[in-house]
């Protein structure tokens, strides 16, 4: 039987200096690639409203999106953790909503802990969480979510008043309880700081090879989606021109008669002649 991934292995691989790999996935199909290939940590991202959904941001995710594609990717993985990220409103309005929704996650979703965003101010709801016996991972730098108040999609951390903070926050959410961090778009200097700081391993993206894992959105990794590469993102395989050239092909050969061929149609002994005989009566 398959050792499941659980929080403690991941809290140890700091301890180990094994690096962790974490990718974002949607559905169980995807789930279980990624889990075949060794992924130590499946996200559902809500980064699923911008590559699945077709919103212009994060904003709009709601629970139940978040759920539905939260329970498919349990379902598909077989040894990773399954981390569901907690959509924006689901825990800022106060401590007894975001444990109802934070236990969602993991009663209705089969999640093993889920990741929200913020610093030191959120600090009360990662204790709640935990103490309603959710593991949670914090997420600073970059918070899309937020990225508005942050003057959009910048890096973060550049000043020196703005590093203090940040060390200030991911060393506040490490007392609070999270067993990781997620470093977004953050300068490798700093997140090598940060990292040295904590004893919770922190996970960059953006953020420099000093970080204690990586994670990457899944359809940028494959270059599934078009319509804008960030600079700290290595596309291993461009499918989307291999999909679009195979969709073309097919829309061709259908129109043209090749598709399907003798070896995609089924026969059968039975000698149907005879409806069509009665047809022409």
């Amino acid at each position: 039987m398959v050792q499941k991934c659980t929080v403690k292995d991941i809290m140890a691989m700091k301890g180990q200096g094994r690096k962790i790999s974490m990718l974002t996935a949607y559905d169980a199909a995807m789930a279980r690639m990624l889990d075949d290939g060794g992924i130590d940590i499946l996200l559902v991202g809500d980064s699923l409203g911008n590559v699945l959904l077709g919103y212009d941001s994060t904003v709009p995710v709601t629970m139940e999106e978040m759920l539905h594609h939260a329970r498919a990717v349990s379902r598909g993985r077989v040894r990773a953790l399954v981390v569901g990220d907690m959509p924006f409103g689901s825990y800022q309005a106060g401590l007894a909503e975001a444990v109802t929704n934070g236990v969602r996650f993991m009663k209705e979703a089969g999640c093993d802990a889920v990741k929200l965003e913020g610093g030191e101010e959120m600090c009360d709801v990662v204790r709640a969480l935990t103490r309603a016996g959710v593991p949670v991972m914090g997420h600073v730098g970059l918070t899309p979510q937020t990225a508005g108040q942050l003057g959009g999609f910048k890096v973060q951390g550049r000043d020196i008043e703005s590093a203090r903070k940040m060390v200030a926050d991911v060393k506040a959410l490490a007392e609070a309880g999270v067993f990781g961090v997620v470093l977004e778009c953050v300068p490798g200097e700093l997140a090598a700081i940060v990292t040295r700081s904590v004893d919770v391993p922190t996970l960059g993206i953006g953020a420099g090879p000093e970080c204690d894992g990586q994670v990457l959105v899944i359809n940028d990794l494959l270059g599934m989606f078009g319509k804008f590469t960030p600079s700290f993102v290595k596309q291993y395989v461009k499918l989307a021109p291999q999909i679009t050239g195979a969709v073309a092909a097919f829309r061709d050969e259908v129109e043209n008669g090749i598709f399907p061929a003798p070896e995609h149609t089924f026969s059968s002994k039975t000698d149907f002649k005879i409806l069509l005989d009665e047809e022409q009566s």
